[in-house]
C-alpha cells in the first residue's frame, strides 16, 4: 500500500495533483488506516495515470470522470469526439496564426491584391503617402461593400496610371499637401483636372467616371475621408465646382462640359 507521496511519485504527478483531483471526486479518497493516513493500491495508481494522461491530452476535467469510468466501447467513441473538437479547435487557430501573420503584411490584412499592388504602384510614382492613405481608406470601404466589383474597376484604375495626365495630377496634388488654400497652384492644379476631366468624359462618356453606383452616403463618407485627409482637397473639389465638376469619390458634371 503506497502513501499519498509514494502515489504521487509513481503517477508522475504532484501531491498537489492528487488532493485536487479528491476534490474534484475523480480520483476516489481512500479511508485513512489507524495511524491516521490515507493507503493507497495499485488501482489507484492505474486510475490516477489515466486522469493524467487525459488531462494532458487536453481533455477537459468535466469529461475525464466520464472517460475512466467508461467502458472500452464509450471510452473509443468519447475520445473520438474529443479529437474532433480538438481538430477543429486547431483549424481554427491556424486560422487566427494566418490573420496575425497578415497584419505584418499591413494593407493586404483588410484589402484585396488587386488593390494593395495598385497602392503599391502610387507610391512607385512618387504619390505622396498622405493621398496613398486617403485612397486606401476608400478602397477598404469599397471592398467590403462590393468586393466582386474590385476586379473591373482595379484594372480600370492601372489603365489610367498609364496616362501622363493624371499622373500629373498626383505629382502636383503630392507638392500642394502643404499648400494653403489660397495657393495660386491649387488654382492651376484644379484647371488640369478639369481638362483630364473633359477629355476622359469625351473619350469615353460620362458614365466611365462614375460607374460605381455607390449610395449617396456612402460616396460623401468616402469624400469625407479624403477631405480629412488631404486638406487642399476641400479647396479643390470648391475649385472644380466652379469649371463644372463636381464630387471626389463619384465626379460628375454640374453641366455639360465645354
Amino acid at each position: 500500500m503506497l502513501t499519498i507521496s509514494e502515489l504521487a511519485k509513481y503517477a508522475g504527478v504532484t501531491v498537489r495533483a492528487v488532493r485536487h483531483y479528491h476534490a474534484k471526486g475523480l480520483l476516489p479518497e481512500p479511508e485513512r488506516d489507524h495511524s491516521g493516513y490515507r493507503r493507497y493500491d495499485a488501482v489507484a495508481v492505474i486510475d490516477l495515470i489515466r486522469i493524467r494522461t487525459l488531462a494532458d491530452a487536453g481533455v477537459p476535467l468535466t469529461r475525464v470522470r466520464e472517460l475512466v469510468q467508461a467502458d472500452d466501447d464509450q471510452f473509443a467513441a468519447a475520445v473520438a469526439e474529443i479529437d474532433d473538437r480538438l481538430r477543429a479547435e486547431i483549424a481554427q487557430r491556424q486560422q487566427q496564426r494566418e490573420r496575425i501573420a497578415q497584419l505584418v503584411a499591413g494593407d493586404r490584412l483588410t484589402l484585396p491584391s488587386e488593390v494593395v499592388d495598385y497602392l503599391d504602384r502610387l507610391r512607385a510614382l512618387g504619390v505622396d503617402e498622405r493621398i496613398v492613405k486617403a485612397e486606401r481608406d476608400g478602397w477598404i470601404l469599397l471592398a467590403a461593400q462590393s468586393p466582386e466589383q474590385v476586379p473591373e474597376w482595379m484594372a480600370r484604375k492601372q489603365r489610367q496610371l498609364t496616362d501622363p495626365q493624371l499622373i500629373s495630377f498626383y505629382e502636383v496634388l503630392s507638392q500642394a499637401l502643404d499648400r494653403t488654400e489660397d495657393d495660386p497652384k491649387l488654382v492651376e492644379l484644379a484647371d488640369e483636372f478639369a481638362a483630364y476631366l473633359t477629355r476622359l468624359a469625351a473619350d469615353h462618356g460620362e458614365r466611365y467616371l462614375n460607374d460605381t453606383d455607390l449610395d449617396r452616403p456612402l460616396a460623401d463618407l468616402m469624400d469625407t475621408l479624403v477631405l480629412d485627409t488631404v486638406p487642399p482637397a476641400r479647396r479643390l473639389m470648391g475649385l472644380l465646382e466652379q469649371r463644372g465638376w463636381t464630387g471626389w469619390t463619384e465626379v460628375s458634371p454640374t453641366r455639360r462640359p465645354g
